[in-house]
């Protein structure tokens, strides 16, 4: 008997260390950016109260504002970023525009974790890599956009970043993500690549764009999360709250273009920065030569595209 108990107190104690070495190689292997989802789970318990100021914000409306979107396309710049990144082996030909898209958005956000950089960087996408490999692995939300903006548009889609803010003039926090536009849905869809990464979709797992998203607080229309582009779930949870919070107003780039916020590059492009509020709202922190629209319709339209 005492021969047996031996055996059974050997076997456990192998699975044990079995145990501490899988747990231990899961802490250290498992990728960065799993863990560095930073939504803080508070957002959830306001969550209604976003919703209710978006429901009494005010409609959107025609009004006397002229402006477009246009894409301007370097076909130089493109190539650079393409070879650079190796961009045509993470998706193949035969792919459609979003799923390239999410393809480029999982390597963007199993890459590079969300971080307030210590530094700024070199704004357009090989100087922020490079950055992520010499001075810090991160970087937060916009530069996020940025990066992902410019292998969007490397891939041939359409894409803009997007900056989305809340209400409330004394909450300093706001969020920018990407929309790319598909042209056989005829419509701009929203994809997040900071904070582990994400898309909305509707319940019939049609992707949704920022404005859909919106509209889908206010009639109270379920929606899916796919938090790292998998496993959707209809569970609200801080993310859903953080976007409902965020959806007050937005702001873009009227003309978009590699090395669109790398100041140093004096060639680009930027005339027109445009911002879309709610009627009757006063929009805060912007700037005198912004326009200020309240026409949804616009701001939503399809963009142009300009070769070189």
């Amino acid at each position: 008997m005492k021969k047996i108990y031996s055996v059974f107190r050997g076997l456990f104690a192998i699975i044990g260390i079995f145990v501490v070495i899988a747990f231990c190689l899961y802490l250290f292997v498992k990728p960065y950016y799993e863990v560095s989802i930073n939504i803080d789970k508070n957002f959830l318990g306001y969550c209604d109260e976003y919703v209710d100021s978006l429901r009494t914000s005010g409609d959107f409306a025609q009004d006397t504002s002229v402006f477009a979107f246009t894409i301007y396309q370097d076909t130089v710049q493109a190539q650079k970023i393409k070879d650079y990144f190796q961009l045509d082996t993470l998706f193949s030909s035969s792919m459609d525009d979003w799923d390239k898209t999410i393809a480029i958005g999982k390597f963007v956000a199993e890459n590079i974790p969300h971080d307030n950089q210590k530094e700024d960087p070199e704004r357009h996408a090989i100087g922020l890599w490079e950055y992520t490999k010499n001075v810090a692995p991160g970087f937060n939300c916009r530069l996020h956009s940025i990066f992902t903006f410019e292998l969007l548009l490397a891939a041939g889609i359409p894409a803009r970043f997007v900056t989305c803010l809340p209400q409330d003039e004394d909450d300093n926090d706001c969020h920018v993500v990407n929309e790319v536009w598909l042209s056989d849905k005829h419509k701009w869809v929203m994809i997040d690549t900071d904070m582990g990464g994400n898309f909305i979709t509707d319940i019939n797992n049609n992707p949704l764009s920022l404005q859909e998203i919106r509209e889908h607080y206010i009639e109270n229309k379920e929606m899916i999360m796919y938090p790292s582009f998998t496993k959707g779930s209809k569970k609200k949870d801080g993310y859903y709250a953080y976007m409902a919070k965020n959806t007050y107003w937005f702001s873009c780039w009227g003309d978009l273009s590699y090395s669109q916020e790398d100041w140093k590059n004096k060639n680009v492009v930027r005339d027109n920065y445009i911002c879309l509020i709610p009627n009757k709202f006063t929009p805060f922190r912007v700037s005198e030569d912004d326009i200020i629209t309240t026409n949804a319709d616009l701001f939503w339209s399809e963009p142009k595209i300009c070769y070189n």
